[in-house]
């Protein structure tokens, strides 16, 4: 479908559910990392039928409409520093022929944004230390350790659940 006004169309709708997903942010505890998560894999549904450009536009979109209406703070900034953007950058990454310099690139991106992602929540949304400290102990190196064995788990997800779309959704949605 080359139709310039049914890509804004089903753009706007993937837009529409991940933005309702970042409004859920506050309701459930476990949505503040869950629901940017599913916003973003959302988007691969883009990537896949229309191309990274336009689903870095919705990426965008659904950015700028978190940050100014969702309540959880804390999950713009996960989304926005990463779970919103990687499964469309992941296309680009994936294209890399070397599945070593695949996965130490997308490690090398991962820790640089998941620790912005923390910078942030501590100096820009003012998160006081006491935070990340249990039992006396300041966490956030326990934290990185814990993120990246879930970024092994997220990564092979999002694999996952976009070749089911190909497989199962995408021939549904779009009878040829």
């Amino acid at each position: 479908m080359n139709n310039n006004a049914f890509r804004v169309a089903f753009c706007g709708i993937i837009v529409g559910f991940a933005f309702l997903l970042m409004l859920c942010t506050g309701l459930i505890p476990v949505g503040t990392y869950a629901f940017p998560c599913f916003s973003g894999i959302l988007l691969t549904v883009i990537v896949i039928e229309f191309g990274e450009k336009w689903a870095y536009a919705a990426f965008f979109a659904v950015s700028i409409l978190s940050l100014f209406l969702a309540g959880d703070k804390e999950a713009v900034v996960y989304f926005i520093a990463f779970l919103g953007f990687y499964p469309t950058l992941k296309s680009s990454l994936e294209r890399i022929r070397s599945k070593t310099i695949q996965y130490v690139i997308k490690y090398i991106v991962f820790n640089i944004c998941i620790i912005a992602a923390f910078l942030a929540g501590k100096y820009l949304l003012m998160i006081p230390d006491e935070e990340f400290t249990i039992g006396g102990f300041y966490i956030p190196w326990i934290f990185l350790v814990a993120a990246n064995l879930f970024f092994i788990v997220y990564d092979k997800c999002v694999s996952v659940i976009v070749f089911r779309y190909i497989q199962q959704i995408r021939t549904k949605i779009f009878k040829k």
